[in-house]
């Protein structure tokens, strides 16, 4: 097995599985956080990529890996098919965010996700400059980025608020640091832990 854990995002989400539960992961790349959480918690985990590469190292990983379009929602899966469905650092590479979060919603009893704040000091300032950010959160130049949606702390909220999805918990960090004032505005990385009004 490669070397594959590390993230400090992989401790946050891993104190909020239970041991033995059904977990999917969606864009799981070479499934380090499910090969993780199997380790740390003994779930029962599921990964979703299309990548051929992805695949191959996820398996190579020991996670059962499917692949299909993630913007083809999730109808492959039945209702409450799991505990916790996952997307950690993948949101904004979606196009359809609220059709992917409410697939989500559907198919788990809490959807968990992270992603880049874009609202970040760091980007505001860039973007005064006339520049588009580049940084640890967000790597890539304008031109070859996979990210398709760019959108702060802030939004998120506001949309959950929008379309009655429950925050349950929200934490947030810069550089790995845990933030807790104006994290809109000091927090490069957010992760929510997400339910459904009515679900319970």
């Amino acid at each position: 097995m490669t070397e594959i854990f590390g993230r400090f995002d992989f401790d946050v989400i891993a104190r909020w599985v239970v041991p033995g539960e059904r977990v999917l992961d969606l864009g799981c790349g070479d499934g380090a956080l499910l090969a993780f959480l199997n380790k740390e918690r003994g779930i029962h985990g599921y990964g979703v990529d299309k990548d051929p590469k992805n695949l191959l190292a996820a398996i190579g990983n020991g996670v059962n890996v499917l692949q299909f379009d993630l913007e083809e929602g999730l109808k492959g899966f039945e209702n409450d098919a799991f505990d916790h469905v996952i997307m950690s650092l993948s949101l904004q590479a979606v196009h359809h965010t609220e059709r992917m979060l409410r697939e989500m919603l559907r198919v788990g009893r809490e959807a968990v996700v992270s992603f880049p704040n874009f609202g970040h000091r760091s980007h505001r300032e860039a973007i005064s400059r006339g520049i588009m950010p580049v940084s640890e959160s967000l790597p890539y130049q304008w031109y070859n980025s996979p990210n398709v949606r760019f959108f702060t702390i802030a939004d998120f909220e506001t949309l959950c608020a929008d379309h009655d999805i429950v925050i349950h918990e929200g934490l947030f960090f810069d550089e790995g640091r845990r933030v807790e004032e104006d994290p809109n505005l000091n927090a490069d990385v957010a992760l929510y832990r997400l339910g459904r009004l009515g679900k319970y």
